[in-house]
């Protein structure tokens, strides 16, 4: 590999590492708008393991605008990221695959509580699929796998389902 290649390859794992990053902190603020953006046209999510929806990247949008409402704090930990770079048209570097673990804190919004609400937390894998466009890297896919949660004793599993 040209060193010219290599520094390419590294700023392109520094642009999607930040791309996954405004997605974790997007869901986290409840900043819809930027979480439609960071999707290609024809982007998708997929929250069925976590007992969501899948759809494109607006309609997922619109359910989690609802869902999450019903958390006063959300915080996303993502970790353990893998990358790869794939082809795309014969043009090396055009499409990326990211694994990566993730530990989701949220805190339920009650009324009169403050920060003595209980705790939810999930853990999981997510697999990003992301897309080289003119506008630069964006998701084309995003698919949960939750594998564990937490729920305190007091709330009903109904309530997050």
């Amino acid at each position: 590999m040209t060193q010219r290649v290599e520094l390419a390859t590294l700023r392109d794992r520094l642009v999607v590492d930040g791309l996954i990053t405004d997605y974790a902190m997007a869901v986290d603020d409840g900043d819809w708008e930027a979480y439609r953006s960071l999707f290609t046209a024809d982007g998708r999510a997929d929250y069925r393991s976590a007992g969501g929806i899948e759809g494109d990247a607006g309609r997922v949008a619109a359910w989690l605008a609802e869902s999450m409402r019903v958390f006063s704090m959300r915080q996303h930990l993502i970790v353990n990221r893998r990358v790869r770079f794939g082809i795309l048209e014969q043009d090396t570097g055009d499409t990326a695959r990211v694994q990566a673990d993730y530990v989701n804190p949220m805190r339920f919004a009650e009324p009169g509580e403050g920060s003595s609400a209980p705790d939810f937390v999930c853990g999981g894998r997510y697999a990003f699929g992301l897309l080289r466009t003119d506008d630069g890297w964006r998701l084309r896919e995003v698919v949960v796998q939750e594998k564990w949660r937490r729920v305190p004793e007091r709330i009903s599993p109904a309530v997050i389902d």
